[in-house]
């Protein structure tokens, strides 16, 4: 199980006059972070300076950062700091510099990014990856109602899909596979089918 930010958030601050715009998003993968920071680069052709720090694999083992024209070690490095301070695995942050005329000198700077990338952490969505199993869970009408308590008491999504039945697409976390299927079987009283289709890593709400 690891950390990393769900979906994509975007945060504004100004220092002294220089608008930072930064970018963090969910990038599994260094082409995926790379494509992410193209992304934000092509939507400020006119920026001072774009820069960076990912984390791309869940192991920490693909980390990168850039100054991206800015005094050394002043804007990659903390921001790459900061997804290292919040445990943050397969996550990219782009800050965006459009300069004010004022200057901030090196530790001004260290930390206007290391804020700009701090506050954006805190604005997204962080979500727990983990090793999960899919299954559909297809009941009769009646046990509808049923389900759907079941689902919310133990806190899993749903897909939901009404035919001739009713069939709902569920991931569970690998770990309590077992549990979740015998708890429903009880709840149920047997009257739901289960059906295990695939393993994968999802995104799940932090507890």
């Amino acid at each position: 199980m690891y950390l990393s930010v769900f979906g994509e958030t975007v945060t504004e601050k100004v220092i002294e006059k220089s608008r930072f715009l930064s970018y963090a998003a969910h990038t599994a993968g260094e082409s995926e972070a790379r494509a992410f920071l193209d992304r934000v680069r092509a939507a400020h052709p006119q920026a001072t300076h774009v820069c960076y720090g990912y984390i791309a694999d869940a192991l920490g083992n693909e980390q990168r950062f850039s100054d991206a024209g800015e005094p050394q070690g002043t804007a990659g490095m903390p921001i790459l700091g900061v997804l290292k301070a919040k445990r943050l695995f397969e996550t990219s942050i782009a800050v965006v510099r459009y300069f004010g005329g004022i200057k901030l000198g090196a530790g001004g700077l260290t930390r206007a990014y290391a804020s700009s990338a701090a506050e954006c952490c805190e604005a997204a969505e962080i979500r727990e990856y983990d090793a999960c199993v899919s299954c559909a869970v297809v009941v009769n009408y009646p046990e509808v109602n049923a389900m759907l308590r079941f689902l919310e008491r133990e806190g899993v999504e749903a897909e939901k899909r009404f035919g001739e039945r009713a069939e709902f697409s569920v991931a569970v976390r690998e770990t309590d596979y077992d549990k979740f299927c015998a708890g429903l079987g009880e709840y149920l009283n047997g009257r739901a089918e289960i059906e295990k289709r695939d393993r994968y890593i999802y995104p799940f709400p932090r507890k």
